[in-house]
């Protein structure tokens, strides 16, 4: 259902005109650039797909071009020719000497994404790393990477780094290019400005479920115990887990994802959050990436099983900190 990666970083085989590039994200004006919403010194990015095209950060919603994307031919072709569905996008800039400091994505949103980066303007001192690896982006590369491994951006040069960085929950055309990108030998097709036409792109408008059905809370857990380190509490906690999937699947053939089964979908979260928080030393188990498996439960799991309206009073956020402490 969803991406695993194999490696840190995979180039995909094709190109970019880079100087293109660079002329649109130069045209833009200085005030489409906001800093970066995390508060990284030195981050600040152009908004290109936003829920709805308005100015915000936010990763749900119905996505929409924005103005700055209208104004850039070249990267509305580049979005075609990916042929991709198109999550929230920005041009995001790494200023000389700043960084993007070590972190992993745990958000249900990486999870269910492909994160593209095609450098428009960057310098040999820039380094990405993604685990035990660390590349150098040239200008023009396409590249994805395993956001749910340890990573992070150096910019050591004198200049600023752009990247065009585009979400996308993929497509068929996306599967064949990574599947391509094993091939080292393969020459990238490059792609020059104005030969297509970007043509109808297709943005994303589902984004996170109403309810979580049972078969992805089964997903993300796999997931996660694929990742798991050895830990003496991990047999409990996974019979728990067993547990509340069995009673979700029972919830779900009773309401789906109707309103009325809402109040008994919030009571057995609130359930198997105390029913984990109790276990003895669960709060201690880490994932390979050195995370807390509590904390990618709540982040993959916990916190979208229900939209915000539904998931209201389902007393998530004390039961995460217990479980951040442990």
């Amino acid at each position: 259902m969803y991406l695993r990666f194999h490696r840190p970083f995979l180039r995909l085989p094709v190109r970019f005109c880079a100087r293109t590039l660079a002329s649109e994200a130069i045209a833009l004006p200085e005030s489409a650039w906001d800093p970066h919403p995390t508060g990284f010194v030195g981050n600040e990015a152009v908004r290109l797909v936003t829920p709805s095209g308005e100015p915000t950060d936010s990763l749900e919603g119905p996505m929409a071009p924005t103005k700055h994307l209208r104004s850039c031919p070249y990267i509305l072709q580049i979005m075609g020719e990916l042929d991709a569905v198109w999550g929230r996008s920005r041009l995001m800039g790494l200023a000389a000497g700043a960084e993007v400091p070590p972190h992993v994505d745990s958000n249900y949103y990486w999870r269910t994404h492909l994160r593209i980066h095609i450098p428009v303007i960057t310098n040999p001192g820039v380094e990405f790393t993604c685990g035990d690896e660390t590349v150098h982006m040239a200008a023009g590369e396409c590249w994805v990477f395993d956001s749910f491994r340890p990573h992070d951006v150096q910019n050591r040069g004198s200049e600023r780094r752009i990247h065009l960085v585009l979400d996308t929950v993929g497509s068929d055309r996306m599967w064949h290019l990574m599947d391509a990108a094993k091939d080292a030998e393969q020459t990238p097709l490059f792609t020059p400005p104005g030969q297509s036409q970007a043509g109808d792109l297709r943005f994303e408008h589902v984004n996170r479920p109403d309810v979580m059905s049972p078969w992805e809370v089964q997903q993300h857990i796999d997931f996660l115990f694929d990742h798991v380190e050895p830990h003496e509490a991990l047999e409990p906690v996974r019979k728990c887990l067993d547990r509340f999937v069995c009673a979700w699947a029972a919830l779900w053939a009773q309401y789906g994802d109707s309103s009325k089964g809402v109040p008994e979908y919030r009571q057995r979260m609130l359930e198997v959050r105390r029913e984990l928080a109790a276990i003895p030393g669960g709060g201690r188990i880490l994932l390979d990436n050195g995370k807390s498996l509590y904390l990618f439960l709540e982040h993959l799991v916990f916190i979208y099983a229900l939209a915000p309206a539904k998931s209201a009073s389902a007393g998530s956020s004390k039961l995460a900190e217990s479980y951040n402490a442990a």
